[in-house]
């Protein structure tokens, strides 16, 4: 329908946060930190640019993996910008991400456990070695309860991944943004809020934002799974949406305060634009939208890259 008719800039869907959310995500960090961080940065390309072999202690310990790139000769202390890759994709190698290094920041690029064999290898498993990342879907993967649901697990890598970046000793921890298009996008709240103190945030497309609503209308990608998941366990239906309820984005955007910059895209069949609205309008801090009228689930891509830089500029 028209956006004059459907007004996506004040939609706000009727969902219902777990009692026991803030304690549920306390636990789940405090028993990530149970465990050392252990950052180690091994140099492994050095041209214009430094790239790190990045590996650091995530959910239960496992070793997550990451590339941090740095103007080549930096000396003084960064601002950083850490990326979540988008669904089914890993870090891939360390040539293919140095945009934010070519502006003078630091980038720490993050490998999401299980994925990276969908369009970017990636190198993390999920649970193991028995969890090798594989071609998606990851959906499902331990929904009965948001105890084993997977993205328990992707959503406290991700925070670790931002404790990791301000580990490394030429970026600046009072200076680290987060970043991600669609599943990064929906990460990207994630970690804004559970981290606490990040400086800005910028959310693309964001993926994981009104799960309801996404799997009832949404006509391709992640969702889907989870409609199909629910069309042979037809009794199942309360229980799926109970644990997705600890994971979505609205609740993380109500809870962040960084200044965050969002994109949606109108024509997007994926993240269908009024779940990015659900989370834009519920998100807390200062915020502003970039919005593109023609695009599908690519959104802005490099024209709004321009606009994420000049919004990481102002804030650090």
């Amino acid at each position: 329908m028209p956006l004059a008719e459907t007004s996506p800039e004040k939609y706000q869907p009727n969902l219902t946060r777990p009692d026991d959310f803030d304690s549920f995500w306390a636990t789940t960090l405090a028993e990530a930190r149970s465990f050392d961080l252990d950052p180690v940065f091994e140099p492994v390309w050095q041209r214009a640019i430094a790239v790190h072999d990045v590996t650091f202690s995530g959910y239960g310990g496992q070793r997550i993996k990451a590339w941090l790139a740095v103007p080549h000769g930096a000396v003084d202390r960064l601002p950083c910008v850490v990326e979540f890759p988008g669904y089914g994709g890993g870090r891939g190698l360390p040539h293919e991400c140095l945009l934010y290094a070519a502006a003078g920041y630091a980038h720490l690029f993050v490998d999401i456990r299980g994925q990276g064999s969908g369009w970017r290898a990636g190198d993390t498993p999920d649970l193991g070695n028995d969890g090798d990342p594989q071609h998606p879907g990851f959906m499902t993967r331990g929904i009965q309860s948001p105890e084993t649901y997977y993205y328990r697990r992707v959503i406290t890598d991700a925070v670790r991944a931002v404790e990791a970046a301000r580990a490394h000793p030429l970026v600046d921890e009072s200076r680290v943004a987060v970043t991600g298009i669609s599943q990064g996008g929906g990460l990207t709240l994630a970690a804004a809020a559970l981290s606490g103190d990040v400086v800005a945030a910028a959310s693309d497309v964001p993926f994981l934002c009104d799960f309801r609503r996404g799997a009832e209308i949404s006509l391709a990608g992640p969702y889907p799974e989870i409609v199909a998941y629910l069309k042979v366990h037809r009794g199942r239906t309360k229980q799926v949406f109970d644990t997705l309820s600890y994971f979505d984005g609205v609740h993380f955007a109500a809870m962040a305060s960084a200044p965050a910059l969002f994109s949606v895209a109108l024509m997007d069949t994926t993240c269908p634009p009024s779940t990015v609205y659900a989370a834009y309008n519920a998100y807390r801090g200062p915020k502003s939208i970039e919005s593109y009228a023609f695009n599908g689930h690519e959104g802005g891509e490099a024209v709004h890259a321009a606009s994420r830089l000049a919004f990481f500029d102002s804030e650090f």
